[in-house]
């Protein structure tokens, strides 16, 4: 429990595939010189390994993705001001992250989320993992418009205006719907370098269905979030950039399959974003329409 008694609930997914580095992570949790109030894994259709007694579990039927076993993890952690998500390979090197979060958050009542840095076991951030254009530098920190979904913090408060991750989107751009909808709603999503999350180096394409996912989540933030005039451009500009980018005849045809998806299928509430918030976006260095 952090100053003035904020409790910090940790949340990890696991499909039960890495349970030495699953050990590790909660090894490296448990060794934070000020403790989470709990900690939560939830298992997407899996058996677990033996856990510590203080970890508690949450055990899905089938794997609801990314979206869905956060969802099951935030409903069990509705008493924590704060969750932060972890990915079940990842790593905390430092023994103060918690203590770090605590501090960040006392000194900013309007922050809704801390974006963790993300390297390998060389200290190398991937040009990807920095949440902003035009970014060499991997440690300079500050406001931004988007986090990663390996590390990061929520704020209940915010949780509560805004509401939990989208469940149709499963794995893909759920971390730009939850940053745009807490940015429209006045909250702000910080990028803390000092917080950093050890990660093996991967490739984003590693999943099967990446390319199809990638592209209808595309279209479903445009629907639920973007200005009616945005969509066209927001979607034009990622068709270019796509098809500029992708070396693959069968990704291209997995993507133009997955936009198509993204149009007929339901996608949840449509909330366009107030015209001040795409400003705000823009400001920021990246405005809704890349």
């Amino acid at each position: 429990m952090g100053a003035a008694g904020v409790k910090l609930g940790v949340a990890i997914l696991t499909m039960g595939t890495r349970p030495k580095e699953l050990a590790d992570l909660l090894a490296s949790v448990h060794r934070q010189t000020l403790p989470a109030a709990r900690t939560v894994v939830v298992a997407q259709g899996c058996e677990l390994p033996e856990l510590p007694p203080w970890v508690e579990t949450v055990h899905l039927a089938e794997n609801l993705g990314v979206t869905g076993g956060r969802n099951a993890a935030l409903a069990h952690l509705r008493d924590m001001d704060l969750v932060l998500d972890l990915d079940d390979d990842g790593l905390l090197v430092a023994d103060d992250v918690f203590a770090t979060i605590d501090t960040l958050y006392a000194a900013e009542p309007e922050l809704g989320i801390v974006g963790f840095r993300i390297a390998d076991e060389t200290g190398v951030t991937q040009r990807r993992h920095v949440p902003r254009l035009r970014a060499a530098d991997p440690m300079r920190g500050g406001l931004v418009t988007g986090f990663l979904g390996g590390a990061h913090v929520l704020s209940q408060k915010m949780l509560n205006q805004v509401g939990d991750w989208p469940d149709a989107f499963f794995f893909a751009h759920e971390e730009t719907d939850m940053a745009w909808r807490a940015i429209d709603a006045g909250w702000r999503v910080r990028y803390a370098p000092q917080l950093l999350l050890q990660h093996p180096r991967t490739s984003p394409a590693r999943h099967a269905f990446f390319y199809q996912v990638n592209a209808r989540n595309r279209v479903y933030l445009a629907r639920r979030h973007l200005p009616a005039p945005l969509v066209p451009v927001y979607l034009g500009v990622w068709v270019v950039l796509t098809v500029a980018r992708t070396r693959s005849l069968g990704g291209l045809r997995a993507w133009f399959g997955g936009f198509a998806e993204g149009w007929r299928t339901e996608c949840g509430r449509r909330k366009p974003m107030r015209w001040r918030t795409v400003w705000k976006l823009a400001r920021l260095g990246r405005p809704p329409v890349i």
